[in-house]
């Protein structure tokens, strides 16, 4: 995919982790966590740099390891787009759109990021970008891990949810569950410059708060999003019960290779 702007991928890696303590240093199949994460993300060629936003000198000593690269960022960031804001202050590397790609998304794809910057070429009045996928298990529209979207005409966000959004309001015929349109959020952004300097100066919002969703802030301070739709699925690791389906994932992956 031709993109006439400089993209740059950052790649958030908070050491901290309530769920799943300390994961950022964990291994996938005999390889550490973080360098499936590089590796993916530096083959991937619309990227004209990828660096790490990391909190531990631990973390830094495993990313050198592999020989990746990265900037130091403040505990105190509250948010993985926090930490881009500060690695974009820092200068370390420039570019027109920025890519969070988190430390524990270790199978994204090239196909993953060209549905994602489809549109960054041309859209004029758009702040970020991010990615819907239509849900078809009836049991994930209820469940609070998995963000909802809903979206306008022309596909910017409108809210997202813990909930399920929209609530169908059934009459004495109900709608059947394949007629309705649920989509969940894919927890990968990208960012207009000018979209990370005024995040770097946000303040957090009720909203956010309520719902413990980063997005929502970027919302309620009237960010334009566009959310653009994936036919693929995507496995973060946020449990130890994840990193264990992550490795059947990663064994099936090296099968394919063979």
């Amino acid at each position: 995919m031709n993109i006439t702007k400089k993209v740059v991928c950052v790649i958030p890696a908070r050491l901290a982790s309530s769920r799943f303590p300390r994961k950022m240093l964990t291994n996938l199949l005999n390889k550490p966590l973080l360098q499936w994460v590089w590796d993916a993300a530096t083959s991937v060629p619309t990227f004209k740099d990828v660096i790490f936003a990391i909190d531990s000198d631990e973390t830094a000593k495993l990313i050198e390891s592999f020989g990746g690269k990265y900037v130091m960022t403040s505990v105190d960031c509250k948010s993985g787009s926090d930490r881009l804001a500060e690695v974009m202050a820092s200068s370390k590397i420039t570019g027109d759109v920025w890519v969070n790609w988190q430390g524990d998304e270790p199978f994204l794809t090239g196909k993953t990021i060209n549905t994602l910057l489809q549109s960054c070429d041309t859209d004029k009045h758009t702040d970020m970008w991010t990615l819907k996928k239509r849900i078809t298990i009836p049991e994930q529209v209820n469940a609070a891990n998995i963000a909802k979207v809903v979206c306008d005409a022309e596909g910017h966000a409108l809210y997202f949810s813990r909930s399920p959004i929209p609530f169908y309001r059934e009459d004495s015929k109900p709608t059947p569950f394949e007629q309705k349109e649920y989509y969940k959020h894919i927890g990968i952004y990208a960012f207009t410059t000018e979209a990370l300097k005024k995040i770097g100066l946000m303040s957090e919002s009720y909203l956010e708060n309520a719902e413990k969703l980063e997005q929502l802030r970027f919302l309620q301070h009237g960010f334009k999003i566009k959310v653009h739709e994936s036919d693929q699925e995507v496995q973060g690791i946020d449990t130890p019960q994840d990193l264990a389906r992550a490795e059947e994932i990663a064994k099936s992956l090296k099968t394919t290779d063979l």
